[in-house]
């Protein structure tokens, strides 16, 4: 169980409130926030991201929910407010009626509204495209919640248990699908990816969209694909195929 750290939080609150001044000499509060782990730098000519072929996924199947909430430690959704990294929705062509089911996470913008609004520096992106919250410097605020266009993240209301080491979890604390990165950086795939393949449909191919030699690469270049909300031009790193 890990409850809140009151303190830190009306400290970081009242900080923020005032992005950019100064905590020390010469140190500002969003230069800490922007500060990473030396070692795990990502590289800016990598950019991650996910093709999903509508075509393929199946109406009703839930292997890629499934494997997220057991990848991140997550229990399984009861409530609306429950988090909930991924989630099946049922997406209708108004003109044809035409009827396709996908998966809806975090779409990792290259433009990531929720980074623009986040006071603390909470939410940010990494140099190869994935959009990440900092658990240590949210504050709770839901501010990055009400931008995101996708409904992609949830809020934390209840301790949490069943921790995973790769992924820590924290009440009051904002979140949502982090692309598997600690799997991403150890040369693997998302956990989503995996469990679609192994239920054989195939239908969330992950690599790199900047090499045109990846999978992922060579099929957006063949299907036509479309990303949600593409009017708002946040430039998703994840991609639908057969809308």
């Amino acid at each position: 169980m890990n409850p809140v750290d009151t303190g830190r939080r009306k400290f970081l609150g009242a900080t923020a409130a005032a992005a950019g001044v100064a905590l020390a000499p010469g140190v500002l509060l969003y230069e800490i926030a922007a500060a990473r782990p030396p070692g795990l730098e990502a590289s800016r000519s990598v950019r991650w991201g996910m093709l999903v072929d509508t075509t393929r996924c199946a109406s009703g199947c839930t292997a890629c929910v499934d494997a997220c909430n057991r990848e991140h430690g997550l229990p399984a959704p009861t409530r609306p407010t429950d988090a909930q990294w991924i989630r099946k929705v049922e997406l209708k062509d108004l003109r044809s009626g035409a009827v396709h089911s996908a998966p809806v996470m975090c779409q990792h913008c290259a433009e990531p509204p929720c980074v623009d609004v986040c006071p603390t520096g909470a939410s940010f992106k990494r140099a190869d495209g994935i959009v990440l919250v900092d658990r240590h410097t949210c504050i709770g605020c839901r501010y990055c919640m009400m931008a995101c266009p996708y409904k992609a993240r949830s809020f934390v209301h209840e301790p949490t248990a069943g921790q995973k080491t790769d992924t820590p979890r924290g009440k009051g604390c904002v979140e949502s699908c982090n692309l598997c990165v600690h799997r991403v950086d150890k040369g693997g795939t998302p956990a989503c990816v995996e469990s679609c393949a192994a239920a054989g449909h195939q239908a969330i191919v992950f690599g790199d969209l900047n090499d045109p030699s990846s999978e992922i690469s060579r099929r957006v270049q063949a299907v036509a694909t479309t990303q949600l909300r593409a009017d708002l031009r946040t430039d998703n790193g994840v991609r639908y195929a057969g809308l």
